[in-house]
């Protein structure tokens, strides 16, 4: 299973899904999906997980024209790349080098107003990228997106909220950048793709509104979780009192153009390819994983059990999306892909069934694993060992339960991220 996983991540590598797209016609830099090329000074500017790789590959292809740039990466060894800066920003939670970072990369964008500008997006852009939209302060920020992530909300609705509390992300760069050309190339890391939503959309056109901004707030309670100023921000900018984000429409949108060059899917089909190679019949599931991660593993397990159930031959059976879960007062150590795994021990218990779940940034949630592997022997292994399975992941402590297991995938970080990928495999090929 590792090899299909491996597979998959080969097919969504950050330098050499840029490579594809951008190249030199004469002296004009041409991206493929952009409707024109252009010739003189480009800066190169970006955030997220995959932005140091893209942006080496892309500086390569810019040469002689490259006019500085500045990317903001988790931190961790990079390599150095000519002409442009790789610095440093927290991630899953804001932090104040986050925030100087997006400062030097914001005087960037303004000190050379004359530069055509390639913005390069990744997973990861919402809290590397960060600039508290005044009164509010890093500690906000910090704060909203704490209460966020351990509400159980989706992508879309935590974006929501963090678009409206920053000042470069819902179409913030563009404003910044505004008047010349500007072209972002994004690694989705979200369902549906949406450049909207990917990063908070600093480069995108935002629908959103204040209004639902709150919504967001009452769906999930967080009043109480949320700092005073949070809330005072969001209600003054439903009464008009603070400028909405850059809506569709905008005059500043004119030469802007966002191009998705990779995602989950991508990374599914040839994880699919190399499953056929090894001599399993491939299945791609129709619909992405969403929602709270018990929820999802169970009607993933199901779907894999009914497919298990009419095969005639061996079968590698693929899911991905990124599913959510909602912490408890005092959880335990985990990640969404080792809580999937966990929930689905036991519907695959006593069955020849294998599973891997993992993200394909090589982190899932606080710890060093990716995900987790499961199978038939999984809660047999884990009763000899005086594990509880149900106190495990009603505790949200998955980590502990498959590190006694042994059971805990470590790839380190690929670099690259496109959600998370679910493999399950049925029978073995002769």
């Amino acid at each position: 299973m590792e090899l299909l996983f491996r597979a998959g991540i080969a097919a969504v590598e950050p330098a050499e899904l840029v490579a594809r797209r951008v190249r030199r016609v004469g002296k004009q830099l041409a991206v493929e999906g952009a409707p024109a090329s252009w010739g003189g000074p480009t800066v190169v500017v970006g955030a997220g997980k995959a932005s140091a790789r893209m942006a080496a590959a892309v500086a390569g292809v810019i040469g002689r024209d490259l006019a500085g740039g500045l990317v903001v990466a988790p931190r961790g060894p990079r390599e150095e790349i000519p002409g442009i800066a790789v610095r440093s920003g927290g991630h899953p939670l804001p932090s104040d080098e986050g925030e100087q970072s997006t400062r030097a990369l914001i005087w960037l964008l303004q000190e050379r107003p004359e530069a055509a500008v390639v913005a390069l997006i990744s997973g990861g852009a919402s809290s590397l990228l960060i600039q508290p939209i005044p009164p509010l302060v890093l500690a906000d920020l910090i704060a909203t997106n704490e209460a966020l992530l351990a509400s159980g909300a989706r992508i879309h609705e935590i974006n929501t909220v963090r678009k409206h509390l920053d000042n470069v992300k819902g179409g913030g760069l563009i404003r910044i950048a505004r008047g010349r050309p500007f072209v972002t190339l994004i690694l989705s890391d979200v369902i549906g793709d949406d450049p909207v939503t990917i990063g908070s959309g600093p480069t995108s056109a935002d629908p959103t509104t204040f209004a639902d901004a709150l919504d967001v707030v009452e769906r999930y309670q967080l009043r109480r979780s949320l700092p005073p100023a949070v809330i005072r921000l969001l209600e003054a900018g439903t009464r008009g009192e603070f400028p909405e984000t850059l809506k569709p429409g905008a005059e500043e949108l004119a030469g802007v153009v966002n191009l998705v060059i990779g995602s989950n899917r991508d990374a599914l089909e040839a994880a699919a390819v190399a499953a056929r190679r090894a001599g399993y019949e491939p299945v791609i599931a129709d619909e992405p994983l969403v929602g709270d991660t018990t929820e999802a593993a169970q009607k993933f397990a199901g779907w894999v059990l009914r497919r298990g159930e009419v095969a005639n031959r061996p079968l590698c059976l693929l899911a991905g999306g990124e599913t959510t879960v909602r912490l408890g007062a005092s959880p335990g150590r985990g990640g969404r892909n080792q809580e999937f795994g966990l929930a689905c021990a036991r519907a695959f218990d006593g069955r020849s069934i294998n599973l891997l779940s993992a993200g394909t940034d090589g982190v899932d949630g606080p710890t060093d694993a990716a995900g987790a592997w499961v199978d038939g022997s999984t809660l047999e292994r884990a009763r000899r060992l005086g594990l509880d399975a149900a106190a495990a992941l009603a505790g949200h402590d998955s980590y502990a339960f498959f590190d006694a297991l042994g059971d805990l995938f470590r790839p380190g970080p690929t670099g690259t991220n496109v959600m998370d990928i679910k493999i399950a495999l049925i029978g073995k090929p002769s």
